[in-house]
């Protein structure tokens, strides 16, 4: 029997992940403020964050959907950063530059879903 796809779902899937983004980068800034961490930790955090919060979106959809898990996964980490996207077009008010963090973050987040769809 075949689901059906329901955006309410997918919506509280990003919902959940960002959810998620906000409570580690919290957790990050915490451990930033306390113990003076260094530039370079930050950054692999950050990147740390991105693929957890995308694998948790993923990781409910492919559970949800039952079949093309991966796919399921990788929409939602399209969608996460499509969002991010927008949101720091809103927050800089400029054009973001397509450089090499664009499409690494984009990798990340991609990747980091459709892992969550695969192992879901």
């Amino acid at each position: 029997m075949e689901k059906k796809i329901s955006v309410i779902f997918f919506l509280k899937c990003l919902l959940f992940s960002y959810i998620v983004t906000a409570a580690l980068l919290m957790i990050l800034a915490l451990l930033l403020f306390r113990m003076g961490l260094g530039e370079q930790i930050v950054s692999v955090a950050i990147i740390v964050i991105y693929v957890l919060s995308t694998f948790c979106a993923g990781f409910l959809a492919g559970k949800k959907m039952q079949s093309q898990k991966f796919l399921w996964g990788l929409l939602m980490g399209v969608l996460y950063f499509v969002v991010l996207t927008v949101m720091s077009l809103i927050v800089n008010r400029s054009v973001v530059e397509l450089g090499n963090p664009f499409f690494t973050t984009f990798a990340l987040c991609t990747g980091g879903g459709m892992l969550g769809g695969m192992l879901s």
